[in-house]
Order: C-alpha cells, then structure tokens, then sequence
C-alpha cells in the first residue's frame, strides 16, 4: 500500500479514465487511486472496474455515486475514505490531463519533503500558465483569484486550483461536514479553511492544459457559487465560525 492516493472524480470520462489511471501508475514514485463516479451513463465506472480486477489489484479503487453530485461532495467522500484507509497524502486531481500526472512528484514533496501542509499545483504563481484556453477564460479565471485575495486576504495566487495535495492531518483537522460549496467555491473554501486553522500551504509551478478529450462540465452556476462564496466565507471567518472538527488531532 502506498502513503498517498489521488482522488480523480468522474462524470462521462470514458476518453480518459484508463490513460490517465495508467499515466499515474507509472510514475516512479507509487500513488494509490480512488476514482469518485457520478453514475457517469457513458460507462466511466466499467473501465475503472475492468482495470481494478486485471492490472491494478489493491491499488485502485471505485465510489460509485447515483447521479451528478457536484465536485466537492465527491471530494469529500474520497477524504473521508483515505482517512478512513490511513492514507497519509491525499490528492486532488482531474482525469482529462488538464493536471499533469508527472506533476504530482513535486506536489508530493512540497509536503513529505519539504514539510508543508497543503501543496498547490498553481498556473499562476509564477506567470500564466495554462494552454489552450480562450484569452477571455485565462483572464476570467486570472482576477477571480486576485478577487479572491483581496476579500479574503490571503497571498495564494491560484485560489480556484483543483490540483493538491493535502496531507491527512489536514483533512481530519477540517470538520468536513461544514464544508459547504461544491464547484471552485469548494476549492476557495478549502484552502481557506486550512489557512484560518494554521495550516502551511506551499504554490508549485505548473502548467494547466485545456482537455483534449472529452466535455468540460464548466457552468454559469459555478462561477456564480465562486463569487458570492468568498464573501461568505469572509464573514464565517470574521464571525469566528471556521473551527475545527470536534476531536480532530492536535496541529504539529
């Protein structure tokens, strides 16, 4: 068993799921995967299935989910289960090869090597870095996070990345449950909460590819959900509402 796994959530990933699965599986450092499917109609889930009982015995695993949850549930849902299996690095990742899997050797020793928290694969601390995408998105997706930063008042560049690695202490710190948005609002309110709890978070360099397979499953709603969200969240932290979970281990 590996110290870490990458959570993949899928909805209609049938191009990509076994190339990225085997992408991650041969990388030299070993990482365990936990694909999260939303009932995907397209049969995402069979592949995965087919690939678990065949080449990947004990290192991939499948959630199977009824229906389009929304991201942050399925993340979640992986959290708690890596918790649960002891797992000591915990990632977020996209399956359609917009996040590198070569990538998550230098997220992984941002944190087991350099000691941080939480590790960030961001496109914008170190310029603007993201491939084919239209310039009105690079430039939508660019102030969001600087939008962010100002109402929140943190220093991370790329606030609405969904490339990270957390490490467990991290997730079983966060109550969870109190976790409440579910597009890139969940990305903002996640590394924000780990912030306000005294966590380190470390920016990596990297550079984002638009898909080349399959549909993106971008929505008005979530960008909607990302702009009200932060001043949400702006004032659960200035009410004193962002805690801890009950029990949850001591911060070292």
């Amino acid at each position: 068993m590996s110290d870490s796994i990458v959570i993949i959530p899928t909805y209609n990933e049938i191009e990509n799921i076994e190339k990225i699965i085997r992408a991650v599986k041969s990388l030299p450092k070993s990482f365990d995967i936990l694909i999260i499917d939303d009932g995907s109609p397209d049969g995402t889930a069979n592949v995965v299935k087919h690939l678990l009982q065949t080449d990947f015995n004990n290192e991939l695993f499948l959630i199977e989910r009824q229906g389009k949850l929304g991201l942050g549930t399925a993340y979640i849902a992986g959290f708690d289960w890596a918790i649960a299996h002891n797992y000591e690095y915990i990632f977020e990742m996209d399956a359609d090869f917009s996040h590198n899997p070569n990538d998550l050797l230098p997220l992984y020793n941002a944190c087991a090597v350099d000691g941080f928290d939480v590790s960030v694969g961001s496109r914008y601390v170190s310029g603007v870095n993201v491939v084919n995408w239209p310039m009105g998105r690079i430039l939508m997706s660019y102030y969001a996070s600087m939008y962010v930063r100002l109402v929140l008042g943190i220093n991370l560049r790329d606030t609405t990345a969904g490339f990270v690695c957390y490490r467990k202490k991290v997730l079983e710190t966060i109550d969870l449950s109190n976790i409440r948005f579910k597009g890139y609002a969940f990305q903002i309110e996640m590394k924000f909460t780990s912030l306000k709890l005294g966590f380190k978070i470390k920016e990596v360099p990297v550079v984002f590819v638009n898909r080349q397979e399959g549909t993106s499953k971008m929505s008005g709603g979530i960008f909607s959900e990302a702009l009200f969200g932060v001043i949400r969240l702006r004032f659960a932290s200035l009410f004193g509402k962002i805690k801890p979970r009950p029990s949850s281990p001591e911060k070292v």
